[in-house]
């Protein structure tokens, strides 16, 4: 899982400030139940990349972005009346590299973005995870920790956000898994020199078939987002969070405590916001 930015990216000349941080993805193999007292370290890599922006369904010409994102995620599995549970805090730093919309520049702010902490708990477990069915509930609250400027693009989004979700693993046998998930994100309106902000409910619903190989294994995803319609005292700006998007995983453990994973990402579907040609995301996991 991870804090997508490449999921919304976005500004217009209206001045909103727009790399919302409170989409919540989920990787391969993530809702997986890990033993009681087990920490987990996490470093990504992502770089993103568009040369389209679209308000509404109507795309801006010369619109053009890049930055490069590194995300910090620990996570600490315990139990909590009786059932398997993790507490989630993920950290993102961002660099925005580019940033035009429509021929012109756009100031940017880089730097420490929205913190999030979260818990899951599995009120369903598997007793045979290659065919059976593991069911996880989240709740993830994100805090207005990074910079936040409504004349700016930038990482931060000035606000409180809650994120409830539920995941899924089921088991198909013969090395194949369903992983999915299904969250959606309420943030909370606020005020700026006088300006009123606001961004309705925003839906996520995230897909992918797995083949295992022993420490290896191959992913195809999907994600769609709807929803997330941003508003200036309570009109919409024609930035939203409508997005479809392909992914392809590969994960590897090298041993028993190390993993490595790389995703190539593409959207085929984005309105109200940038179009991305490529996302490229490596993760690092060290299990202590």
């Amino acid at each position: 899982m991870k804090i997508n930015l490449s999921l919304a990216a976005g500004a217009t000349a209206l001045g909103l400030a727009a790399t919302p941080v409170w989409a919540i993805d989920v990787g391969p193999a993530d809702y997986t139940i890990v033993p009681s007292g087990t920490t987990v370290g996490m470093v990504y890599y992502q770089h993103l990349s568009s040369e389209t922006f679209r308000l509404g369904d109507t795309e801006v010409p010369g619109s053009e972005f890049d930055a490069n994102v590194a995300i910090l995620r620990g996570l600490q599995y315990s139990e909590i009346a009786g059932l398997p549970a993790v507490w989630h805090l993920v950290m993102p730093f961002a660099d925005i590299s580019t940033a035009d919309l429509g021929g012109l520049s756009q100031a940017t702010s880089s730097g420490l973005g929205d913190t999030t902490v979260g818990l899951t708990l599995w009120p369903v477990q598997p007793s045979n995870p290659d065919t059976g069915t593991t069911f996880g509930v989240s709740l993830f609250a994100t805090a207005p920790t990074g910079s936040y400027d409504p004349s700016r693009l930038g990482i931060g989004e000035g606000t409180w956000t809650l994120t409830p979700q539920v995941g899924i693993i089921q088991g198909l046998g013969n090395g194949f898994f369903f992983d999915g998930a299904l969250d959606v994100a309420f943030q909370a309106d606020h005020t700026e020199a006088g300006v009123d902000y606001g961004r309705k409910p925003s839906w996520q619903g995230q897909a992918m078939l797995r083949k295992q190989w022993g420490p290896s294994s191959i992913t195809i995803g999907y994600s769609g987002q709807r929803g997330g319609a941003q508003e200036v005292n309570g009109v919409e700006t024609g930035v939203k969070t409508h997005r479809d998007q392909i992914r392809l995983y590969g994960t590897h453990w090298l041993n028993q405590t190390t993993q490595l994973q790389g995703m190539y990402a593409k959207d085929i579907d984005v309105e109200g916001g940038f179009e991305y040609d490529s996302v490229v995301q490596l993760r690092i996991v060290k299990v202590f």
